[in-house]
């Protein structure tokens, strides 16, 4: 049984991590609502962007610029991960890299060569573990905030790999988030551009000066851009909401061990005052 110092000790030491804890869940609360913010006012504008290049690669003559018809044979693919450079965000990490192992696998299993790039610290060290010859690229410490040119760099890469004919294909995995309690991992085909997005009403009667293929070829690249500031937006978000749902759980279960060891402590020392009082008692009818 351990004694009333050390269970004093322990208290004391539990107390400070809850103490801790709770500060690291208040920082977090604050930088989730402005990283929610701006995930919220950047979904509309993605969103958008998307439908009009769909709209205009839908109706263009040809089938426009190599971003937007991509190459025949896809032999070597690329994904992107993004993470977080910190720790202390519950499983956020540890479910991106088993998507980002499950998709691996899966295009192995279609005789491709993959690469992987990584976006964070906490992301790089997963993937050096268990696919160290995949890992072509990383960009990690960007600092506290997402910045736009964050964003043109990773673009700005995968862009001149896809068009020196590195690789084939570019895709996206990062984490959404769903709810401040629910982050899922997001995947996302970056190059060449899909039609995703339905055509909009009247767009078959639209012109365009100059050409639909010379606004493509303005626009995709600007829309890589856009999708990589997207998902760097979602993980930040999803991360410092992952972190306050890790510290309000780390604190709660501080102060049920603070209950559990004051018991400890409470009957250990009552146990330790009894037994003093037996022997003075004792001692007493002896004489």
């Amino acid at each position: 049984m351990p004694s009333l110092k050390n269970l004093r000790l322990r208290i004391k030491s539990v107390k400070n991590t809850r103490q801790i804890t709770k500060t690291m869940k208040m920082v977090a609360a604050a930088k989730v609502r402005r990283a929610r913010a701006a995930v919220e006012s950047a979904r509309p504008y993605a969103a958008k962007l998307g439908q009009i290049l769909a709209n205009i690669a839908a109706n263009a003559d040809t089938r426009g610029p190599l971003l937007l018809n991509g190459r025949a044979v896809v032999r070597t693919v690329r994904l992107v991960v993004f993470g977080s450079d910190r720790g202390l965000c519950g499983g956020l990490n540890s479910n991106l890299l088993k998507a980002a192992a499950k998709w691996v696998r899966a295009q192995e299993a279609l005789g491709r060569t993959v690469q992987l790039v990584a976006v964070g610290r906490k992301i790089r060290d997963g993937l050096k573990s268990n696919f160290t010859s995949h890992l072509v690229s990383t960009h990690t410490d960007m600092g506290r905030s997402v910045e736009f040119a964050h964003a043109q760099t990773i673009a700005a890469e995968c862009l001149q790999a896809f068009e020196a004919g590195v690789c084939d294909e570019v895709h996206l995995l990062s984490a959404e988030l769903v709810s401040m309690l629910t982050q899922t991992p997001k995947h996302t085909q970056l190059v060449p551009f899909t039609l995703a997005a339905a055509a909009g009403e009247g767009a078959s009667f639209t012109e365009f000066e100059p050409d639909e293929e010379t606004v493509l070829a303005d626009l995709l690249p600007r829309n890589l851009n856009l999708q990589v500031f997207s998902a760097l937006l979602e993980t930040q978000a999803s991360e410092q909401a992952a972190r306050m749902a890790a510290m309000d759980s780390a604190t709660r279960n501080a102060g049920e061990m603070i209950k559990k060891l004051s018991v400890q402590y409470n009957r250990s020392r009552q146990a330790a005052i009894t037994k003093e009082l037996i022997e003075i008692i004792s001692g007493a009818e002896a004489v």
